[in-house]
């Protein structure tokens, strides 16, 4: 293992980095971020929140559109393709609400 696998191990372990959320229906540690995006239509910007999990490769192997992760309570649907980190060890999935 590469010392950057055994720091992104550590990163996932830290409490006041990620937490436990469930994966179609298994618990594995995430990375939670809930950005705000604008979004525009001809001349109008609307505001809306997302959320995008990141989530180590060895623990979800090939996360698809469609898979379901629930986060303090709220579910949410895999959106779109989830794409992998230049080291391969890290998924970043957009989700929308489900």
């Amino acid at each position: 293992m590469t010392a950057f696998a055994d720091a992104l191990d550590d990163l996932f372990a830290d409490p006041n980095m990620a937490v436990t959320v469930s994966y179609q229906g298994r618990s594995i540690r995430a990375l939670v971020r809930r950005p705000d995006r604008e979004v525009e239509f001809s001349d109008i910007t609307v505001q809306t929140s997302t959320a995008i999990f990141e989530i180590r490769r060895k623990e979800v192997v090939s996360p698809a559109a469609g898979d379901v992760i629930v986060h303090d309570g709220d579910s949410f649907v895999v959106q779109g393709e989830p794409h992998l980190d230049a080291e391969r060890l890290v998924w970043t999935i957009i989700v929308r609400p489900a």
